[in-house]
């Protein structure tokens, strides 16, 4: 067989989002449109909207590995053990060696820095008491090794920095390597622990891009005409990701088959996103699944709320989508944008439309812009298809990156 053509498919899913600590719960809150976001306070900052996951943090790890390690390491190794009860995989049914850690990061090390900073501030910056653990803590491969540690893996692992794309980008990595038999399992998802950090939401402040409203909960209004920008939220998903052959061998439930991905840039801004590059993006995922966009039930967006990049993204969709009718909808208008994490918890909570058909609805949508007019846009109450088949997952970030994946009902 080509091994650039062999089926991959995913068996297990584990998160933490806000309001949700597993797939089940986290389907019921995006069908209601209920949202968690809450005001928290930063220091230097003040309060702001956010959302902030409640996981069991001691369920696999000990608290005092938790304190040693990161509250990114904390969501990568509670996702990965839920991925694999998902799964119903022990951590020792493939080679150790055989299996690939891959965790998309939007940032990592800037929490752990400003609490350092903060600390030694109270002692007039003597840096003696700085911790010597401040270094394992802030590298970049961090959560994905504090992943390894816990269930004991040696194959490789790394992080993917990829802005807000790199959910995304984390799963098509986890496709590559298994078409390339370095691994025979992957785990891989994204993290965000951006809600420890002011300096994120003072520099959208600064930007001119983070939400407000009376509200906390009505603060991520993407499409809206009032929108006023992003929601920071925390939170983490992780896939398992197998070969067809191998899921089947051993019967396993299969969640989605990734069929379709892409990833380009725009190279034109920092932060301006840019329509056609997106629609290349589109377009290129779709080729290499071989689908055209007639063939795509749910399209959903990375839409964050604010002014351009909604409408560019709509710009994008309509050039690729034209006439084709897929249902559209948008996550972090009900749980904020997890940054490296907004892909694959975006993703995951749209999975299970595969078996209730249901697409979930695009909340806080008082006075749609018309400018993100699109048709067939699932607006404050989730609608029903008569059949899933493909999802089409959007994730774009800053300095010009895009990703794509495309995702489709297992049929044999």
């Amino acid at each position: 067989m080509d091994n650039t053509q062999q089926r991959i498919v995913i068996t297990g899913v584990g998160l933490a989002a806000p309001g949700a600590d597993n797939l089940a719960d986290f389907r019921k809150k995006l069908l209601a449109g209920t949202s968690d976001i809450q005001e928290i306070d930063l220091r230097y900052f003040g309060s702001a909207p956010a959302g902030i996951c409640d996981f069991p943090e001691t369920k696999y790890r000990k608290k005092k590995e938790n304190k040693r390690g990161t509250r990114a390491g904390c969501f990568g190794v509670y996702c990965a053990h839920e991925a694999l009860a998902s799964a119903g995989l022990a951590h020792d049914y493939y080679d150790p060696a055989r299996i690939g850690v891959y965790i998309g990061l939007t940032e990592h090390g800037t929490v752990e820095t400003e609490n350092e900073v903060y600390n030694i501030s109270k002692f007039d910056y003597n840096v003696d008491y700085w911790t010597h653990h401040h270094n394992p803590r802030t590298v970049l491969n961090n959560p994905a090794g504090e992943i390894t540690m816990s269930l004991g893996i040696t194959g490789p692992h790394y992080s993917i920095g990829a802005a807000c794309a790199a959910g995304n980008a984390s799963l098509i990595q986890g496709v590559q390597m298994l078409r390339l038999n370095e691994v025979d399992m992957a785990l891989a998802g994204g993290v965000s622990e951006s809600t420890g950090s002011f300096g994120i939401f003072a520099s959208f402040k600064a930007q001119g891009a983070l939400g407000e409203a009376d509200d906390p909960r009505m603060a991520s209004r993407p499409f809206d005409q009032s929108r006023n920008g992003i929601v920071v939220s925390e939170g983490a998903c992780v896939y398992v990701l197998e070969r067809l052959e191998s899921a089947l061998e051993r019967g396993a439930k299969i969640y989605g088959e990734i069929v379709g991905y892409a990833i380009n840039s725009d190279a034109r801004d920092f932060v301006l996103p840019y329509a056609p590059r997106q629609a290349e993006c589109m377009q290129m995922a779709l080729d290499r699944a071989g689908l055209t966009p007639e063939d795509v039930d749910i399209i959903n967006t990375h839409a964050t709320g604010t002014k351009q990049g909604d409408i560019e993204e709509c710009k994008a969709i309509a050039s690729v989508f034209g006439n084709a009718a897929p249902h559209i909808n948008n996550t972090k208008s009900i749980i904020g944008h997890a940054m490296g994490a907004a892909g694959v918890l975006e993703l995951a909570g749209n999975l299970p439309a595969f078996d209730d058909n249901m697409v979930h609805p695009t909340i806080n949508v008082s006075h749609l812009d018309p400018e993100c007019a699109l048709p067939n846009l699932v607006l404050n109450e989730p609608v029903r298809r008569e059949r899933m088949s493909v999802i089409l997952n959007n994730s774009f970030g800053m300095v010009g990156i895009n990703s794509v994946v495309v995702v489709q009902r297992y049929t044999p």
